[in-house]
């Protein structure tokens, strides 16, 4: 250290930087509830290791590494507040007999906003494969890689900037609301892993989000969707890339009479010749709509479901997927099936992780924000990937029971000191998973969940603007309005 100018001040000030750095060796290791010990191994190390300049780079409290994974313990706590955290680093602070920090929480959300997108980018793609690695190996479909496509929305502050960059869709009602950002996401079928994701506004299809990701589809793959993918083009486009498309059939675009197929391959099972479509498709440009083949051979099945004290529904099902002896037909409405249950996992991450109301306040913030809830979210399905190689299938590991457990055995593992430290640790590790596996999801096969409210609010709707809207009188201003009115005299 040279300080020409205050030479005095030298022997005070030379030994602070050695000093600082000791003190916080521990504290960086000391991370909320060292939850990084047991979900570290998910994600490779490198990751997280400080840069050598640029943001991050400097000897801080809210380092790379504690930034990270106190943004993931903030989810793990239902998407709590930056306060809270920052209460657990004084206390920790406190427990290490190092200076008090600031009490506001602006270092931990500037630390926030400078961690960079790419590198979150790199750590979701790295904890699906971890995921993934960790699940059994599925037989449908000749054990072809399958992903689940499927689309949601959440809500943002009502800011200026979230305004500008998700508007309003013009068919909304015109009461005031939040701004709402549309996602699509990637699931891996056999792990039930988050590999990618696509945004848009309301006003963006889900098809056009779809071409987004076509780098994430190899060849070989299999894509499952519900009847939004059921189209020539969607079955053209997965084609394309080497990929096959198994989706429920779009009844109003495209209707199929089975008595008129180009092939019986069995009972309600037939291959057609489908024709392109006459109207040119938004997806492609009009010298790539032109290139479209004329004709396209897929493969239709359609089944009666029928179940005691529902009433009996008919299921059909377009593919690309030709030939009956290697993909049978019942494996084809088994693959379709599972994935109503991946498109639980979206309920999983906006009731349980409460993702439905995001809280960053900026569109930058917004994407960093919803890249670390997907982060969390394949990191418990490792956790339950794992569990699930102990014997119970992985649909019926309950999310939230893991989410439960693991929250409370992340303060106790932490806690293990002595020579045979790594041994105890991997017994609890083993014994966490023993009571995951055991906590079940138990099988309703007659559960009905309708997409209903029930529980309604006292207060009414904001139909308009907070600065132009009027309260309602409460019970007791009435009661003095009438009495007043019954107290003046008439002229």
């Amino acid at each position: 250290m040279h300080t020409p100018f205050f030479p005095a001040w030298r022997p005070r000030l030379a030994p602070r930087r050695s000093g600082l750095s000791q003190a916080l060796h521990p504290l960086r290791r000391a991370t909320l509830c060292q939850i990084e010990q047991t979900l570290g191994p998910a994600l490779p190390g490198s990751f997280l290791k400080k840069s050598p300049c640029g943001p991050h780079s400097r000897c801080r409290v809210f380092c790379l590494g504690r930034t990270f994974w106190g943004w993931v313990w903030q989810i793990l706590q239902a998407n709590t507040s930056c306060r809270e955290v920052l209460r657990q680093v004084q206390a920790l602070q406190a427990l290490l007999g190092l200076p008090a920090i600031d009490e506001n929480t602006s270092a931990y959300c500037q630390a926030r906003s400078k961690l960079p997108t790419a590198l979150l980018e790199q750590m979701l793609q790295s904890s699906g494969a971890s995921a993934q690695a960790q699940s059994a190996a599925t037989t449908l479909l000749q054990g072809r890689p399958i992903k689940v496509i499927d689309g949601s929305t959440v809500r943002l502050p009502d800011t200026e900037q979230n305004r500008r960059a998700y508007p309003a869709s013009p068919n909304q009602y015109s009461r005031p609301g939040f701004p709402i950002l549309k996602i699509l996401t990637l699931f891996c079928l056999r792990s039930g892993a988050l590999l990618a994701r696509a945004t848009g506004n309301l006003d963006t299809a889900e098809t056009r989000l779809l071409t987004h990701l076509a780098g994430h589809l190899q060849p070989g793959d299999i894509l499952t969707g519900d009847r939004a993918y059921g189209l020539y083009v969607m079955l053209h486009w997965t084609c394309r890339r080497g990929a096959d498309l198994l989706a429920r059939l779009n009844c109003r675009s495209r209707r199929v009479d089975l008595r008129q197929c180009l092939q019986q391959l069995g009972p309600g099972d037939a291959l057609f010749l489908w024709h392109k479509p006459k109207v040119g498709s938004k997806l492609f440009s009009p010298q790539q709509w032109e290139q479209v083949p004329q004709t396209m051979v897929v493969r239709v099945v359609r089944r009666r479901l029928q179940q005691k004290g529902f009433r009996t529904r008919e299921l059909t099902v377009v593919t690309t997927l030709l030939d009956p002896p290697l993909y049978p037909a019942e494996e084809l409405l088994a693959v379709y099936f599972r994935r109503w249950r991946l498109e639980m996992c979206l309920d999983d991450l906006k009731t349980t992780l409460a993702m439905a109301q995001l809280t960053c306040r900026t569109p930058e913030l917004v994407q960093k924000e919803l890249l670390l809830f997907l982060i969390t979210h394949n990191l418990l399905r490792w956790i339950m990937a794992q569990a699930a190689g102990l014997g119970p299938p992985l649909e019926r590991i309950s999310f939230k029971g893991t989410l439960d457990t693991f929250r409370q055995w992340s303060t106790a593992l932490p806690q293990l000191r002595g020579p045979a430290k790594g041994c105890k640790q991997r017994k609890l590790w083993r014994l966490l998973l023993t009571i995951i596996a055991a906590d079940g999801v138990p099988e309703r096969p007659r559960r009905k969940e309708p997409r209903a409210v029930k529980m309604k609010s006292k207060y009414p709707r904001l139909t308009k603007d907070r600065h132009r809207y009027v309260d309602r009188w409460s019970r007791n201003k009435k009661r003095r309005v009438q009495r007043a009115k019954k107290s003046t005299p008439l002229n």
